[in-house]
């Protein structure tokens, strides 16, 4: 597996990163999926966020900032 492309604008485009530790960003992957880079906050949230939603041992709930998320819109396919 291997990130393809960055979706929206870079971390420092953004203003979400100091150049110095780590950066916020949206990937695609190559097989179709997608990763984020964020802050783990799955000890904070706990690994039931909603009722619904539940993060199994193998995960980890980040946090990126909405500029990230929102300038990575019209990266993102309808399908």
């Amino acid at each position: 597996m291997k990130a393809g492309r960055r979706l929206g604008k870079t971390p420092a485009e953004l203003g979400n990163t100091t150049g110095v530790s780590g950066s916020p960003d949206i990937v695609e992957l190559d097989d179709g999926g997608f990763a984020v880079i964020g802050v783990d906050v799955t000890e904070e949230i706990g690994v039931t966020p909603l009722s619904d939603a539940k993060c199994a041992p193998n995960e980890r709930i980040v946090r990126i900032p909405r500029n990230t998320l929102t300038a990575a819109k019209k990266d993102i396919p309808e399908s």
